[in-house]
C-alpha cells in the first residue's frame, strides 16, 4: 500500500472525532432552537460544559467501535459500501446510547439530543469520507498515490484493463508497461522499471497462465518486493468463498456457493414479490397498450409463450429445472424454427458462434412493434409476473435455452444456483457487448457476493442502461 494511502487512512480517525463533536454540539444546540422550544419547552439544565464533558468519551467509544466495523480499513472499497458502513456503524453505536438512556437518566433526559445527534453524525461523518475521497482523487490527477502498473498477458481480460484502467483514472492505476508473457526479456525491463520507482505492482491478466509461470512470477515479485495480482480464471471464480471446518484436528474445507441461502433466500423472495407487485400494477397501462399494438399488427398471440409445434416455450431454471417461460412477442411467426435454419444463419451470421449462445444484431425476424419494444427492454414486462410466481427473480443470471444450456462447460453451470432473473450484473455492465465468458464470469461474481445492497445497485442502474440502449440488440 501507498504511503499516501496509509495517510489518508490515518487521517480518518481525526475527521471522525471532528464529525462526531460536530453533530454532538449540533445536536445540543438545535434543541435549544427557538422553533424546537416552542414545541417542547426544555425542562432540564444541561450546560455545553457538562455536555461535552459526557460526550468526549462516548465519541472514543464511538470511533473503536468504528474500527471494529471495518472503517479504518486499509482496503480500498466502494463509497457506496463504505457509507453504508458508516450508517451502520452510527446506528449500532447510538443503540448503547439509546439503551442507557432507556434505563437511566445518568447521562442527561433529552431524547430528542439523542436522536439529532445519531443523524447529524451520519451525516457528518459521511460527508468527511466523501471530502477525503475528493481530496485524493485531487492529488491522482498529478499522479500522487498512482499505482503504477505492469500487466502481463495478451488476453481479453488484460485489454480490458488497460482500457478501464486509462479510462477510469479515479481508481488510481496507471499501466506503465505490458507484456505478452512473463519471460526472462520481461523480469529483466521490470528490474529495471523497479530500479527507476516507476513500478508499484504487477497484474498477471492471463488466466489460462500454467501453474509453473504463476509460481516463477510470484516467486519474482518477492524477491523485488513488488505487489502481485492476479486475473481468476473461471474455476478460481467458481470456487467461491469457502469455510473451514475442523474435524479430528484435520481442516475440512466448505465451498459455500453463495450467500443467498438461509436468510438471504428468504429476504429475497420477500423483496422480488413485493416489488414484482408493485411494477405489475405500475406498468398495468403500458402493458395495455402494448398488447394494443401488437394485435393491431399482427392479430393473433400477445405473447410468446408457444413453440410452432404449440409446446410451451421453456427456460432454465434454478437447479436446470425448466419452467414455462412468456413475454411479449416481438418476432414474426415461426421465428424459434429459423435460428436452426442452416441459411439463415449463415446468411445473417450468428454473433455469439462458438459459444452456447445465439444472437443476430440486425435479426430480421424482429417486427416493427417488436424491435421499439426490445430497443427499450419493453418485451420483458411480462416477466414481472413470473417473478410473482417463484419462477424468476429481479436480479440474477439471465435464463436460457436448454440446448444453450446444454453446451455450458462444467464450471460454467454454476449460474444455475439460483434463480434467473430479469436483470444482473452482466446486464448492467454491457448487456449484448459483452462475450459469453465475460457474462459468465459476472454472474458467478454475482452469486458469491449477493448482498441487499447490491440487489439495489444493480436495480437502480438497470433502468439508465436501457434508456441509453448500451449493449442493446
Amino acid at each position: 500500500m501507498k504511503r499516501v494511502e496509509l495517510l489518508f487512512t490515518l487521517l480518518l480517525i481525526p475527521f471522525d472525532f471532528l464529525a462526531l463533536l460536530a453533530a454532538g454540539i449540533g445536536a445540543f444546540y438545535l434543541r435549544y432552537h427557538p422553533y424546537f422550544v416552542s414545541v417542547r419547552p426544555v425542562i432540564f439544565d444541561l450546560s455545553i460544559d457538562k455536555y461535552l464533558s459526557t460526550i468526549i468519551p462516548i465519541i472514543l467509544v464511538w470511533l473503536l467501535l468504528f474500527a471494529f466495523a471495518g472503517l479504518y480499513s486499509t482496503r480500498r472499497q466502494a463509497i457506496s459500501t463504505e457509507l453504508t458502513k458508516v450508517a451502520l456503524a452510527c446506528s449500532a453505536s447510538m443503540a448503547v446510547v439509546f439503551a442507557i438512556l432507556f434505563f437511566s437518566r445518568v447521562l442527561f433526559e433529552s431524547r430528542f439530543i439523542a436522536v439529532a445527534a445519531w443523524l447529524l453524525a451520519i451525516f457528518f461523518v459521511g460527508l468527511g469520507r466523501l471530502v477525503i475521497r475528493a481530496l485524493q482523487r485531487s492529488l491522482l490527477k498529478f499522479g500522487i498515490g498512482t499505482h503504477r502498473v505492469v500487466i502481463i498477458g495478451q488476453t481479453r481480460s488484460s485489454l480490458a484493463l488497460i482500457d478501464f484502467f486509462r479510462a477510469k483514472r479515479r481508481f488510481g492505476f496507471e499501466v506503465v508497461e505490458q507484456f505478452p508473457a512473463f519471460d526472462d526479456e520481461a523480469a529483466k525491463k521490470i528490474k529495471t522499471l523497479k530500479r527507476r520507482g516507476k513500478i508499484d505492482e504487477i497484474i498477471l491478466a492471463d488466466p489460462n497462465a500454467n501453474q509453473q509461470t504463476r509460481i516463477k512470477l510470484l516467486a519474482f515479485t518477492e524477491t523485488e518486493q513488488i505487489h502481485f495480482k492476479y486475473t481468476a480464471d473461471l474455476f478460481a471464480a467458481a470456487v467461491g468463498r469457502s469455510i473451514i471446518h475442523t474435524f479430528a484436528g484435520v481442516p475440512v474445507i466448505e465451498v459455500q456457493k453463495t450467500p443467498l441461502d438461509g436468510w438471504g433466500a428468504i429476504y429475497k423472495r420477500i423483496f422480488d414479490l413485493l416489488v414484482s407487485l408493485i411494477l405489475i400494477v405500475l406498468t398495468a397501462p403500458i402493458q395495455f397498450a402494448i398488447i394494443i399494438a401488437l394485435f393491431i399488427e399482427q392479430p393473433g398471440r400477445v405473447l410468446f409463450s408457444l413453440l410452432p409445434d404449440h409446446k410451451k416455450v421453456t427456460r432454465v431454471g434454478q437447479g436446470g429445472r425448466l419452467f414455462h417461460y412468456f413475454k411479449f412477442r416481438s418476432m414474426v411467426k415461426d421465428a424459434h424454427k429459423m435460428r436452426f435454419d442452416p441459411e439463415f444463419v449463415k446468411k445473417y451470421g450468428n454473433l455469439r458462434e462458438g459459444t452456447p449462445l445465439f444472437k443476430l444484431k440486425d435479426d430480421p425476424r424482429v417486427t416493427q412493434v417488436g424491435r421499439f419494444l426490445r430497443k427499450y427492454s419493453l418485451d420483458e414486462i411480462p416477466e414481472f409476473y413470473l417473478v410473482f410466481m417463484g419462477r424468476m427473480s429481479l436480479v440474477g443470471p439471465r435464463p436460457h435455452l436448454p440446448e444453450e444450456v446444454a453446451q455450458y462447460r462444467p464450471e460454467q453451470k454454476k449460474v444455475l444456483t439460483i434463480k434467473p432473473g430479469i436483470t444482473g450484473m452482466a446486464q448492467i455492465s454491457g448487456r449484448a457487448d459483452l462475450d459469453f465468458d465475460e457474462e459468465v464470469r459476472l454472474d458467478i461474481h454475482y452469486i458469491e457476493h449477493w448482498s441487499p445492497w447490491l440487489d439495489l445497485y444493480i436495480l437502480l442502474k438497470t433502468p439508465l442502461v436501457v434508456l441509453f440502449r448500451k449493449g442493446a440488440y
